[in-house]
């Protein structure tokens, strides 16, 4: 039976509130049921737009059913009723999604003789009992101009709402209050809606799981051209604007980056089956199953390409439209005074263009060319002035003549980031083109390729580390030309079957070459880029303080001139990865790795374990603090059997290490809580390590030292990847102390290690055997492990934790001395949880 007649029915019947209020909600719930059926066939608009409707015939039937209720058969004309439902927000625009709040305002005249306040009352309850999720206000006419000056975001909504049902005389009054409202502080309205975006877009940056609704280029940023030019011009469809703000071929291309992000949000809503704005990974598999996109990484790049096409846009326009209200002529004068070319000025921060003007490519050169070597960020005019250009204009040798000149710029950043937001970065730069906002689903860049590599040059351009800077600042202006084109297209071969460094270092050849770069800087480029994941990889994953691991990296860069572009190069490309990518123990184990490789690089002698502990020996005992010691205690130090303590640690730490441990009578510890969480422990008491681990496992261990020194005396370091809050170091410091009870026990972790993610290698060294865990990231995993190392009596010396988002990649260093490498078998059962 259709709703209508039911609900009659049900009138007639004299049924209860309840009774109707469910027959509601069970038609809404069978309407939503169906939208999934729905959204095969219709998408985007064509499906927000009906959508919309069907609630609006929902709320409209909900409000004539109240008014039979009241009136029955003496029903008056609804226009004798002085209420009108009025819609707001996306429901106003008609691009209301599955799961978003329904925004309704309740607007009316109070006329006596009208028990209207009830009504309004039972409208809303009838609504929230048949499930719809609404929000709503409520107001007389005569207040609408005043709720809107207490609030921008109630202003927002009212310029656009939208007549649902109800009097008709009303939403007159309405429409007359709202053009006042439209027309009054326009330029404060304007400004605020600008500043509005500016926070907005500094909390939802550009990533690769986009917020479609609050991040940049998504659809806020789409709203907001729409309010500015409804305030300033009165529209009610930005197609009004064409051949006036903007051409139509700009706003079709804008058109079609907004339908496609429509089409995305609704699948996303209704695979999230929520309320769901950011395109979170869980959902991505099955959203781009709805959409007929058979590519994962390709929904992503598609909705990232059309963000991007949207945030430009409203760059662009928001801009122009808000520029007469921003008029200032003191900035007029300034900029006039700074003016660099034809239309062209720079105010130390902004490189402003008129809106008036194209620019072709040829003009685009001539400016690139002869601005002067600062940073800026491009006004949205010239934005606009370049966004339709074609770079063929010019001839290949033209565009190799521009390249070498931006490459030799020291804030080559800025240029990039012009070129990228024009899209213009591809064709100047040709090995970028495959990787244009592609994603990354590797649980560890928050970028996709093109933003990363362009934030790449960035952190380049912007070393914070005094050491690292000396190191780029040393190299010939060519060299330095050379690694800012590495940088940029180091990752320019990701996305293919082939692995990505090695068809970088090809791409990488054949352009390089176009450049006029000699065949020596071809083999150099070709070297990093080829290896330019291999320095963070033994830093983070491996034992470099062994002899065969550190020849092995040093044997890959030959020389101490590689060695130094490399590091640069991989400060580079993690400071890019993300915010919190390059942390204060990520550059003390690159900075190690640097020093170690460019001592064997100078003096291969120095590589052999023994010699280097000799070294270190020689070293030690020229200290002064040392000499001052009575033979017994030097005598101690000298005998600690682990050479990996004399190999890690510089003289002065070992002397300093020693000197604390001589004089523990059962523990003592110190926990630092700065960069990142480091507890450092000496202990004579057996302390339970397991325990400590597994209490702490929900902090990220990244790197873990145990090692033997004297008198029963053993020194443990653990760092960890981040901070606690200051108010949580009391229960850090009482987890310390409780663990040198070895009866405290802790449920362990439910870990899962497979047999085929264990390796072992009893040839490590002569002192340590290897054993490597590559498994999926696990709450608990290291604690677990050394619970089970524990149980086997395994001596462990030195653990290196890397992980991600998914994966784990723990490297743990074993004496020889016990019987590990006698029946590891009995290691890999325990960590599998297999029967020997």
């Amino acid at each position: 039976m259709p709703l209508t007649a039911e609900i009659e029915d049900l009138i007639e019947q004299n049924a209860e509130d309840f009774a109707i209020s469910k027959a509601f909600k069970n038609a809404i719930g069978e309407y939503l049921g169906g939208l999934h059926k729905t959204f095969e066939d219709k998408q985007g608009k064509d499906f927000m737009v009906p959508h919309t409707q069907r609630l609006d015939v929902f709320l409209s039937l909900m409000y004539k059913t109240l008014l039979r209720r009241a009136f029955g058969n003496y029903l008056p004309m609804r226009n004798n009723i002085p209420i009108t439902l009025v819609a707001l927000g996306s429901y106003g625009r008609e691009q209301l999604s599955v799961y978003s709040d329904i925004d309704l305002m309740i607007c009316y005249e109070d006329v006596e003789g009208y028990n209207i306040k009830p009504l309004i009352e039972k409208l809303l309850y009838m609504a929230w009992d048949a499930g719809l999720k609404l929000g709503h206000r409520v107001h007389t006419v005569d207040e609408l101009t005043e709720v809107a000056k207490e609030d921008i975001t109630i202003k927002t909504s009212l310029i656009e709402s939208r007549f649902i049902f109800g009097s008709t005389f009303v939403w007159q009054n309405i429409q007359g209050q709202i053009l006042k409202i439209r027309h009054t502080d326009a330029k404060s309205f304007v400004l605020d809606k600008m500043s509005e975006a500016q926070v907005r877009h500094k909390k939802y940056t550009r990533s690769m799981q986009p917020n479609i609704k609050e991040g940049f280029g998504g659809l806020r940023d789409a709203q907001l051209v729409f309010w500015l030019a409804k305030v300033i011009y009165g529209i009610n469809n930005l197609k009004e604007l064409i051949g006036q703000i903007f051409s139509e071929t700009l706003y079709k291309e804008y058109r079609t980056s907004l339908e496609f992000l429509y089409r995305v949000r609704t699948a996303l809503h209704l695979v999230a089956g929520k309320k769901q704005d950011m395109l979170a990974l869980e959902f991505i598999p099955e959203i781009a199953k709805r959409l007929n996109i058979f590519d994962q990484r390709q929904l992503v790049s598609k909705t990232l390409q059309a963000m991007h096409v949207i945030a430009r846009f409203s760059y662009m326009i928001s801009h122009r439209l808000s520029r007469p209200y921003q008029y200032e002529q003191t900035n007029i004068i300034r900029c006039r005074s700074q003016i660099i070319g034809e239309n062209i000025y720079y105010d130390g921060i902004f490189l402003y263009h008129s809106f008036k003007h194209k620019m072709n490519f040829s003009e685009l050169r001539d400016l690139l060319i002869k601005l002067p070597d600062v940073t800026f960020t491009a006004d949205a005019g010239l934005i606009h002035a370049l966004h339709e250009i074609k770079p063929y204009e010019l001839q290949a040798h033209e565009l190799a003549l521009l390249v070498r000149t931006l490459l030799h710029r020291d804030n080559l950043f800025s240029v990039l980031q012009l070129l990228y937001e024009v899209g213009l970065v591809s064709s100047l730069f040709p090995p970028l083109k495959k990787v244009m906002f592609l994603a990354q689903f590797d649980g560890y860049h928050s970028y996709p390729v093109d933003i990363h590599s362009i934030k790449s040059v960035k952190a380049l351009e912007n070393i914070k580390s005094d050491f690292i800077k000396k190191l780029y600042d040393s190299f010939s202006s060519t060299d330095r030309a050379l690694l800012k084109l590495v940088v940029l297209i180091h990752d320019c071969g990701k996305g293919r079957r082939r692995d990505h460094s090695e068809v970088g270092a090809k791409l990488f050849s054949i352009f390089a070459k176009t450049l006029g770069f000699s065949d020596e800087q071809l083999r150099v480029g070709h070297l990093l880029i080829l290896n330019h994941v291999v320095m963070s990889s033994v830093a983070f994953r491996e034992d470099f303080d062994n002899e065969r691991i550190l020849f092995g990296f040093t044997s890959i860069v030959k020389e101490q001139r590689i060695l130094d572009m490399l590091y640069v190069l991989t400060y580079a490309d993690i400071n890019a990865v993300s915010r919190e990518a390059y942390s204060s123990f990520n550059a003390n184990m690159l900075n190690e790795l640097y020093l170690h490789s460019s001592e064997a690089l100078n003096n291969q002698e120095m590589v052999d374990e023994a010699a280097k502990r000799a070294r270190k020996e020689r070293s030690l005992s020229k200290l002064d603090g040392f000499i001052e010691l009575n033979k017994i205690t030097k005598k101690k130090i000298l005998s600690i059997k682990s050479n990996l303590f004399f190999i890690k640690f510089r003289p002065a730490k070992i002397l300093k290490l020693s000197l604390k441990a001589k004089d523990i009578k059962d523990y003592k510890y110190r926990i630092k809580n700065e960069s990142y969480l480091n507890i450092e422990i000496f202990r004579r008491k057996p302390l339970n390590i397991s325990y400590l681990l597994n209490k702490l496992s929900y902090l990220n261990v990244t790197s873990m030292d145990i090692f033997s020194l004297f008198d029963d005396i053993k020194y443990f370091n653990l760092t960890f990847e981040s901070t606690v809050d200051d108010d949580h170091i009391n229960i850090v410091e009482q987890i310390v102390n409780d663990s040198f009870d070895m009866n405290s026990q802790v449920e362990l972790s439910k870990v899962i290690i497979r047999r085929e993610e264990i390796i072992i290698d009893c040839e490590h060294s002569k002192s340590y055997a290897k054993l490597q865990l590559n498994t999926s990231n696990q709450e608990g995993l290291l604690g677990f492990a050394m619970h089970r190392f524990d149980e086997s009596d395994v001596e462990i010396a030195t653990a290196k934790v890397h992980t991600t988002k998914r994966t784990a990649r723990d490297l743990f260093l074993i004496e020889k001395r016990g019987s590990f490498c006698h029946n590891p078998e009995e290691i890999i059962a325990l960590l599998t949880k297999e029967a020997i």
